[in-house]
């Protein structure tokens, strides 16, 4: 590949009092190229612009200096922090004829992947790690919907995980604009762009936004295409037109209720014949509410708050399967099923321990976190911080302890009416716990 900054140079530019020295390529698409490189002993990452981008998009300065003068909606954004243009010495080094401009943001950190390895199968996560990168996904567009922002092109490109713990990073902040805004060249990616952008009866927005969300959950949730069924099966080549026809002009969600004419081909597509019947109806319905009505009424697809409270209350119905080891969510309330079995090897779940907080009923299982979120319903979800762990006796794995992840102690109330105190770091026996008090709130076990 042709760098257009060179490797391991030391570049000047407009408004810093330092050379910026590039260190090395990162990679490159259609809009431009990524570099690491280091500032005043930092290591930061800087994307360049193709020429070709800077003259299709007319409205990319004026986006990236507005992005630049605001903070990032969420820290799950590796958003815009300096916008760059070339001195005059530069650009003779570089011998361009134009100026070009790029702009610096953070560096991914070590340990996340693009989403496109885990779609591949090229990367293990744990159901609960998927499902975290879909909460803190949908938290992330939340607040900057909630600054009546827009992001324009949501999709697998955009999005790096963490596979050990389901966290996320979003890049290519550049497209973000104003939501009702008319401006700029972007449109989305082939496969996450809504019916109506697509057909060309409106522009990128919001709205459009709600369908490339689900798109992308769906897509980390199945690790498949929500349109490409049977119907896919008439297309010899996937070309523009096939896309249209099956994106835009007649798109039909594979798992509609109410049309079946492009169910999964159980040889093509055995992926999301396994891993829809995984979630709960509760997860499913949105999924039915968006890529249903919502396909021709984008005022009917699901919301981002009602995503995290979906995919919240399905983390917090987490349970192991005693034989396999597996992940399971089984419903629970109305749509319960008196036996609930494992997907994966058909064992009869045990009834599960449930732990009562003042804003949730958690099953308790190995690994499961419990967060201030679900004492306060007022803390947005933080992953990364739990105040009490599940976990398991390290000689018997099906004795399950609770322990102290927050700074201070807990009050504890057994079953036989004992009261003992658990410090910061130690663990107690769920099967002899009846209650405990922390610093936000009361923690009851239920059986």
């Amino acid at each position: 590949m042709t760098w257009i900054l060179p490797e391991n140079s030391q570049l000047s530019f407009e408004g810093l009092s330092t050379p910026l020295h590039v260190l090395k390529g990162l990679g490159s698409g259609s809009q431009g190229q990524v570099y690491e490189v280091e500032l005043a002993g930092e290591r930061l990452a800087l994307k360049w612009y193709l020429p070709a981008c800077i003259a299709r998009d007319r409205q990319l300065e004026s986006r990236l200096a507005a992005a630049i003068g605001a903070t990032a909606p969420s820290a799950s954004f590796l958003w815009p922090i300096a916008l760059l243009r070339p001195t005059a010495a530069t650009q003779a080094q570089l011998r361009c004829r134009e100026s070009g401009f790029g702009y610096l943001m953070g560096l991914r950190p070590p340990g996340f992947v693009g989403a496109i390895e885990h779609y591949g199968g090229r990367v293990d996560l744990e159901l609960r790690q998927v499902l975290r990168a879909c909460l803190e996904l949908t938290d992330a567009f939340h607040a900057l919907h909630s600054r009546g922002l827009c992001y324009k092109d949501i999709s697998l490109g955009n999005l790096f995980l963490e596979p050990s713990s389901g966290r996320i990073l979003i890049c290519d902040n550049d497209n973000v604009d104003v939501d009702g805004r008319d401006l700029g060249s972007v449109l989305g990616t082939p496969g996450f762009i809504a019916p109506e952008i697509l057909m060309g009866r409106a522009r990128p927005g919001a709205n459009s936004d709600l369908h490339s969300l689900a798109v992308l959950i769906f897509r980390l949730l199945t690790r498949h295409d929500p349109f490409r069924g049977a119907l896919e099966r008439e297309i010899r080549c996937l070309d523009e037109p096939a896309r249209r026809r099956l994106y835009g002009e007649d798109p039909v969600f594979i798992f509609d209720s109410e049309d079946q004419r492009n169910r999964p081909d159980p040889e093509l597509h055995p992926a999301p014949l396994v891993t829809w019947p995984i979630y709960p109806r509760e997860l499913q319905a949105l999924f039915l509410q968006t890529f249903g009505p919502g396909l021709r009424e984008p005022g009917r697809r699901a919301l981002t708050g009602q995503w995290q409270e979906a995919l919240s209350r399905t983390l917090d119905r987490r349970q192991l399967c005693p034989s396999c080891g597996q992940e399971n969510f089984p419903a629970i309330g109305a749509d319960a099923p008196a036996a609930p079995s494992c997907w994966n090897c058909g064992t009869v779940l045990p009834p599960p321990l449930e732990l009562e907080l003042p804003c949730a009923r958690v099953v308790a299982a190995t690994g499961t976190t419990l967060h201030r979120h679900h004492l306060d319903p007022l803390q947005p979800p933080q992953w990364d911080a739990p105040f009490a762990e599940v976990v398991a006796h390290p000689s018997d794995p099906q004795l399950l302890g609770l322990r102290n992840a927050s700074g201070s102690d807990w009050e504890v109330t057994l079953l036989q009416g004992r009261q003992i105190t658990v410090a910061p770091g130690m663990s107690c026996n769920l099967a002899a716990l009846r209650e405990l008090h922390t610093d936000g709130g009361v923690i009851r076990v239920r059986r």
